[in-house]
């Protein structure tokens, strides 16, 4: 299998004309020139359709410019996509862009309805050596695969908060896979957030590096790490929440513009004063359970078997399914179980 032809298409674009055809695109709306189409690329608006779905006085924070102006490009950027009112019908052909990475196991694969959904979050939580960094681990590599193997072409962005992302766990994922592990380290671009505003700031930044990158695959393990150790307390949880829920709309705004995966981890609680039902839950509340696309519990079975539950889905049903950590990342369970 000839892995270098199969990862090439994962590579960047030519940068000076990526931002020439920006420019062109930004300047087609009413009433921008040059130099504000600049300073919306310089701060990483560099799409219609993310102007279209940030809020005005967010675009104007951010870039620089008067709320004033940022309500009209706002709304030219709406009335350029079409971001109006539709009927179901073209909504479901809109569904149709919509595309899955596959997770190695066709039986998770099952359960998330062909696997991780593009334009939206995907959320994986559990306690601790249930599986939630070896599946980001596993499809890091297999979103760089051929779409007829269950890949995008593409590259991944692994925001990395509690230390561990391994590259050497890559290198068998990509052999499993045919792939050269060099090239599949290559396309995976790893930062290490060491704070909630250095969490924040990342995915900021990333806007520009999405399409400049070719990124097709954006992953954050673990969401609330260090919104939880910076923000103790009831008198802080306040403060928490709404960082978290700016956080998780900058996300949402990503998979959106850019149709985009994203896959975020969760860390989980117990709750001692439950005494029906599972007493375990995961970090952040209403607020996370509300912003999340797709929401999957893990938990652990027998040696290297775990079993994922679809907690919730806007089309998925809740269901159980039983797959395996291996050296390679993500797999089925043997013929023999």
């Amino acid at each position: 299998m000839n892995s270098k032809k199969e990862t090439q298409k994962a590579t960047s674009i030519d940068e000076k004309k990526w931002k020439q055809e920006v420019l062109k695109e930004l300047m087609s709306m009413a009433g921008v020139g040059r130099s504000i189409a600049s300073k919306l690329i310089d701060s990483g608006y560099v799409s219609l359709k993310l102007i279209a779905v940030t809020a005005p006085r967010v675009l104007a924070n951010e870039v620089g410019i008067g709320e004033k102006t940022a309500e009209k490009l706002v709304s030219a950027a709406r009335m350029a996509i079409g971001l109006e009112f539709s009927t179901a019908l073209d909504f479901l052909k809109h569904r149709q862009i919509i595309k899955h990475i596959t997770t190695g196991s066709k039986a998770l694969d099952d359960l998330l309805g062909g696997g991780i959904e593009t334009s939206g979050i995907t959320e994986f939580y559990g306690e601790y050596r249930t599986g939630k960094t070896q599946i980001c681990h596993t499809v890091a590599v297999t979103v760089q695969l051929p779409e007829e193997r269950g890949g995008l072409e593409g590259k991944a962005l692994y925001v990395d908060t509690e230390g561990t992302f391994r590259p050497e766990r890559i290198v068998p994922i990509a052999k499993r896979f045919g792939l050269d592990p060099e090239d599949v380290l290559q396309n995976i671009i790893v930062t290490r957030a060491f704070s909630s505003d250095h969490q924040i700031a990342i995915i900021r930044k990333a806007k520009k590096e999405i399409p400049l990158r070719n990124i097709k695959l954006v992953i954050v393990d673990s969401l609330t790490n260090h919104f939880r150790a910076e923000y103790v307390g009831i008198d802080t949880l306040a403060v928490r929440q709404q960082k978290i829920n700016v956080h998780l709309h900058d996300l949402h705004r990503i998979a959106y513009a850019f149709n985009t995966a994203v896959v975020v981890t969760n860390q989980v609680l117990v709750n001692p004063a439950t005494f029906f039902g599972n007493p375990i839950h995961a970090i952040g509340g209403n607020i996370v359970a509300h912003n999340i696309t797709t929401r999957v519990s893990l938990r652990k079975s027998k040696g290297n078997k775990r079993v994922a539950k679809m907690e919730d889905s806007p089309y998925l049903p809740e269901s159980e399914i039983v797959f395996e950590i291996s050296d390679s990342g993500i797999i089925d369970l043997s013929i023999e179980e």
